[in-house]
């Protein structure tokens, strides 16, 4: 005959009161109030039928059917903290927290992401993208992707992929039918110039349409027209849909020039003189979750610089 077991919450406010030998510091453990504690605790002795504490004037006191149960119940309580804890650390390993920029995350990280999960399924990537300086302790990011110089004071850092800019345009404004043909970089003058401002504010040594057409020797186009943008993949996005031509990074548009939606109709490309870097933590780096990872953006960075985009 199966025995009917006592209420769970009663079974922990006489382990937890038993244990401080207080009902206020046991309510306060718990999160309830010591009226509250007090009734769970009266609610198991009347489902029991035995007097578990003696309630004195200014103290408490376990009857002799309490010190009978006690142990036991301290020693399951303490078993089943270690067994969620065990599973709440299993489930910490399989969560992996990646940091990067929302651009990069848009436009580089997310339509390939789906290959990391098909090599490593038992992974459960997180992406948060913004531009903050992360605090990868206070955040739980277990690595992320910066673009910059690569000085990361205090932290692993490795280089991913260099990062170049170009005129890119959709392949329609290729076409001979169009009245200015993307043929040559003079043809600029007849189109609108889209703006990629999203990395001038902390890299100024970044190009600009000014760097580009100065390399190129065309001089009199007015620089003050066009759309400006402060995120990259918005630029991007206007190209695509043949709003003008965009400066743009050539690891960015990665999926977009591979898959035809733009095109580089010159040769000529800039180094931004940055760079997309990996960073964690050094503890973190010898995480075999973390070393996955950064395994994977290394081959993933590898095929980009054999196709040549």
């Amino acid at each position: 005959m199966a025995y009917q077991l006592p209420p769970l919450n009663g079974l922990r406010a006489f382990e937890a009161t038993a244990r401080h030998m207080s009902f206020t510091k046991a309510a306060e453990e718990l999160n309830v109030t010591p009226a509250a504690l007090s009734y769970q605790v009266r609610q198991l002795e009347a489902f029991l039928q035995v007097k578990l504490f003696e309630r004195l004037n200014r103290s408490i006191a376990l009857t002799e059917q309490g010190r009978m149960i006690f142990p036991g119940l301290r020693g399951g309580f303490e078993q089943m903290d270690q067994a969620m804890g065990r599973l709440r650390r299993q489930a910490a390993t399989k969560v992996l927290v990646v940091s990067a920029g929302p651009a990069f995350s848009a436009k580089w990280l997310a339509p390939r992401l789906y290959r990391f999960l098909q090599r490593h399924p038992d992974l459960d990537p997180r992406i948060s993208a913004n531009l903050n300086i992360s605090d990868f302790e206070k955040e739980k990011i277990d690595v992320a992707v910066r673009f910059g110089g690569g000085n990361y004071p205090g932290f692993f850092s490795e280089k991913l992929l260099d990062e170049f800019v170009t005129p890119m345009c959709s392949p329609d404004l290729l076409s001979d039918s169009k009245p200015y043909p993307m043929t040559t970089p003079e043809a600029l003058r007849h189109h609108t110039l889209i703006h990629d401002e999203s990395i001038s504010s902390f890299l100024p040594q970044t190009p600009t349409w000014e760097t580009w057409l100065k390399a190129a020797n065309i001089d009199d186009i007015d620089l003050s027209r066009g759309l400006h943008f402060s995120i990259a993949d918005h630029g991007l996005d206007a190209a695509v849909a043949g709003a003008g031509v965009v400066l743009g990074r050539m690891v960015l548009a990665h999926t977009d020039l591979k898959s035809k939606r733009l095109v580089t109709p010159f040769d000529l490309r800039l180094p931004a003189h940055a760079g997309f870097h990996i960073v964690c933590p050094h503890a973190a780096r010898e995480e075999p979750k973390t070393a996955a990872f950064i395994a994977w953006l290394q081959d993933e960075a590898a095929a980009d610089r054999a196709a040549g985009l």
